[in-house]
């Protein structure tokens, strides 16, 4: 989503420029771009995944919720790096640097910071850092999707004490409408940022 967010920017840029000529506003045209993007994505994920675990009756078997939670993390990670993607590109008319910058966010989310993460665990690891790790976890859309359906797996027991400390929190009704509502806030603030970006640049 994050890369093709980008490159939809930066192909379509004249037709956008065509499109702010003409009595619309800003933020209709952007936000219409970026929710198109976003749906036609999560659309593509839904009828992806969902056709072939229909055909093979997934919701005939106990295993509905966890496809339930899969699809909901896929189509919220959608809407959150699509957002991001087009508030890099809106920010950067240099495409090299849109690209790069989009690439490294995905980097940094997706690997970088599950790097670092495990290792100021392995450094401290003397210390209680339980609640330290559920927070960092809480703070990437990523690592949040990931845990969110693990519990749902219910396969915590193999992340140990960590694991416990998850399920404690995230395992609940509080903890998992907290874990929603994080998730909801990852896409609403790039979302906020594509709004105040094309309203204050000049075209």
């Amino acid at each position: 989503a994050t890369m093709f967010g980008v490159m939809y920017y930066y192909n379509s840029r004249e037709f956008t420029e065509l499109l702010l000529s003409q009595p619309i506003k800003r933020t209709s045209i952007f936000t219409g771009q970026f929710l198109g993007l976003a749906t036609s994505l999560s659309v593509s994920l839904l009828v992806g995944a969902g056709i072939p675990f229909l055909m093979f009756g997934v919701f005939g078997s106990d295993q509905a919720g966890n496809f339930l939670v899969l699809l909901f993390n896929g189509v919220v990670l959608s809407f959150i790096f699509a957002a991001i993607s087009f508030f890099i590109a809106l920010k950067n008319e240099d495409k090299i640097k849109g690209f790069g910058l989009a690439i490294l966010v995905w980097l940094l989310l997706a690997v970088v910071y599950d790097g670092l993460l495990l290792l100021g665990l392995s450094w401290f690891r003397d210390y209680p850092l339980e609640k330290a790790s559920l927070i960092a976890s809480v703070l990437n859309p990523i690592d949040l999707s990931r845990v969110m359906l693990l519990l749902k797996l219910d396969i915590s027991a193999l992340m140990s004490l960590t694991g416990a400390v998850y399920r404690k929190f995230l395992g609940s009704g509080v903890g998992m409408a907290i874990s929603v509502a994080v998730l909801l806030i990852w896409s609403i603030i790039p979302t906020l940022g594509i709004r105040r970006v094309c309203l204050r640049r000049d075209f």
